[in-house]
């Protein structure tokens, strides 16, 4: 089962100031399917929403698959700071100009340093370009975790893979590291030739790690 977060693809825009939760959404929907437990498999907001399911509804998780994922409460470090507002800067001076377009291309080398002329990179700009209004989305509404993920990743006991990208940003691949060392038992791998969007990117290569982890860890 696959979903659009709220606000995103074909899901309903988010109304500015109205509080909503992404692990709210979450529990809503699996318990329209009648799920009780799954696995969960998410990609970098996805992931970070994995995780806070995970800490809030551990019962109802058998398996946690984190790729180049979120996460809620991460601080950056001086360095990281930097790297960001390097090329932040052009970010918000095509945004205050009005040209959307470029400020998604300028992201893009950001988050798909790999280039986005082959087939993989050409899926990952066309779903970036399909939600360009998150650029200018309102997510002030959104009730995080309290408190944070980053605080608590030591009580996940589900069985947790973490996925990480070679070619992330610097803090995406330290939050990587810090999932891998403060989730008991987490299993770590970082695919190499890989941006952020990791299993389109690299989908027989993510597919290789992440299904036997999945088969592996299923209820019997």
């Amino acid at each position: 089962l696959r979903y659009d977060l709220r606000g995103y693809g074909g899901s309903s825009r988010l109304e500015p100031g109205v509080p909503f939760s992404h692990v709210e959404d979450l529990t809503v929907l699996l318990d329209e399917v009648g799920a009780a437990s799954t696995a969960l498999v998410g990609c970098s907001m996805g992931g970070g929403i994995a995780i806070d399911f995970t800490l809030e509804h551990a019962d109802r998780v058998w398996a946690l698959v984190a790729v180049a994922p979120g996460l809620g409460g991460f601080e950056p470090i001086p360095a990281e700071e930097a790297w960001w507002e390097e090329r932040g800067g052009p970010i918000e001076a095509a945004m205050e100009s009005g040209d959307l377009d470029r400020a998604q291309d300028l992201r893009l080398e950001i988050w798909a340093p790999l280039g986005t002329q082959d087939a993989a990179g050409a899926r990952i700009r066309q779903i970036a370009f399909d939600n360009l209004h998150e650029l200018t989305m309102d997510e002030s509404g959104e009730v995080g975790l309290d408190p944070p993920a980053a605080t608590r990743l030591g009580e996940i006991t589900t069985p947790t893979l973490i996925v990480g990208a070679s070619h992330d940003p610097p803090n995406m691949r330290r939050t990587v590291d810090i999932l891998a060392t403060s989730i008991p038992g987490a299993r770590s791998v970082t695919i190499e030739g890989a941006d952020h969007v990791v299993n389109v990117r690299q989908p027989e290569a993510f597919e290789e790690v992440a299904l036997p982890f999945l088969l592996a860890s299923r209820p019997r």
